[in-house]
């Protein structure tokens, strides 16, 4: 599929998302589409080889149910809250461009491998590569789980989640989904290949600077700044990889 259908396809996707957050009066809808999207422009570029739409639906659509149970007709999550009162009277046009079609951006950038369906068997690279996609999937999927798993149990309100793969990074969801995508980079990689490699890095290495200095990592990081329990977690464990005990001997 061409460049021209592939920004047309995202364009009138969270097109479509920020219609239903106009009805919802709720921004977060548009974590519920991130998943989603790459679905779709995984199908929409599907070229006769299953591995990378295969991958990126168990990815994508696990992601988007679990954010749909966590966040449907629950309040607005409090980044959005937070531009929407900073916005005020132009909350219509920023929301469109800011929040959807700053996303879709994103999305179209990171999706460049799905893309490149040019692999017509898997070889070693794509064993490689699946098998760094399937420890950065069970990472995120089992991070989030547990965490909902905590905020559950109403003993835990207001405490920090310091338990499970938490204890071993403060973002362990994060660390995951970067390895997802570093794993769908490498899957794509082909002799075939009509992108070429160094445009198809442009993914992974745009998912890892968001999460790790936009986005993820320092959103919540300033969220819970002040409070001391959490500058304790701060200090007694990393940020994004993973710190096991036996490292430390």
């Amino acid at each position: 599929m061409d460049l021209q259908t592939n920004i047309l396809i995202t364009f009138f996707y969270m097109c479509f998302w920020f219609l239903v957050s106009l009805i919802k009066k709720d921004n977060s809808v548009a974590d519920i589409a991130w998943g989603m999207g790459f679905v779709i422009l995984a199908w929409a570029n599907y070229q006769g080889h299953l591995l990378l739409p295969i991958l990126t639906s168990f990815w994508g659509l696990r992601l988007a149910i679990y954010l749909f149970i966590r966040n449907w007709n629950k309040e607005e999550d409090w980044r959005y809250q937070n531009w929407r009162k900073a916005w005020g009277k132009t909350i219509l046009w920023r929301s469109f461009l800011q929040v959807f079609m700053l996303q879709g951006f994103f999305l179209f950038l990171i999706a460049i491998p799905l893309m490149n369906q040019s692999v017509q068997e898997v070889g070693i690279i794509q064993m490689i590569g699946s098998a760094i996609w399937l420890v950065g999937f069970l990472w995120e999927s089992i991070a989030d789980y547990q965490l909902f798993q905590f905020k559950k149990d109403p003993t835990n309100k207001g405490k920090i989640m310091e338990t499970g793969l938490w204890a071993y990074s403060r973002h362990p969801n994060y660390f995951g989904e970067i390895l997802v995508w570093w794993g769908i980079f490498v899957c794509s990689l082909s002799p075939d290949s009509t992108i070429p490699w160094y445009l198809l890095i442009i993914s992974p290495l745009t998912i890892t600077y968001l999460l790790a200095k936009v986005s993820g990592v320092p959103m919540l990081e300033h969220k819970y700044k002040d409070r001391p329990d959490y500058q304790i977690y701060v200090k007694n464990t990393p940020s994004l990889i993973p710190k096991f005990s036996f490292w430390q001997q």
